[in-house]
C-alpha cells in the first residue's frame, strides 16, 4: 500500500499553497487524521480522513488516492472526496446607520415583525 508525507500530500493536492505552510499548520495542531493530531511526517493512506483548517474554513476530506508531487488541479481533485458540510446559511441582521436616530413607528413595526421569525 502506498503512502506519503500528510504535509507533502496536502501540498500536492492543492489544499495548502505551500508545503512549508502544511507543515505549519500540522505544527499548529490544525490537521487531524482520523480525529488523531498528526505531526508533519505522519503518513497517509487511501481511506484517511484528513481534517485541515485552512485559512478560516475547516475542510474535511477522504484520502482516494496519494500522490507525491504537485499535479494540476483537475488531477489534484481526483485524488480526494470533499466531505465538508455546506456553510450555514447566512441570516440577514436588522442594521441600522450609525447616527441614524430613533427608529420610526413604521420602522420599529418591520423590525419586530422581523425579530418575531
Amino acid at each position: 500500500m502506498e503512502s506519503t508525507r500528510i504535509d507533502r500530500w496536502l501540498w500536492a493536492v492543492r489544499l495548502t499553497k505551500t508545503r512549508p505552510d502544511a507543515a505549519q499548520a500540522c505544527r499548529g495542531g490544525h490537521v487531524r487524521i482520523n480525529d488523531k493530531p498528526a505531526k508533519p511526517s505522519t503518513t497517509v493512506v487511501p481511506g484517511d480522513q484528513v481534517r485541515a483548517r485552512v485559512g478560516d474554513k475547516t475542510r474535511i476530506v477522504e484520502v482516494v488516492r496519494v500522490i507525491q508531487k504537485r499535479v494540476g488541479a483537475a488531477d489534484a481533485a481526483t485524488c480526494f472526496i470533499d466531505r465538508t458540510p455546506p456553510p450555514p446559511p447566512d441570516i440577514p441582521v436588522a442594521r441600522r446607520d450609525r447616527g441614524a436616530g430613533r427608529p420610526t413607528k413604521r420602522e420599529r413595526r418591520v423590525l419586530d415583525q422581523f425579530r418575531a421569525r
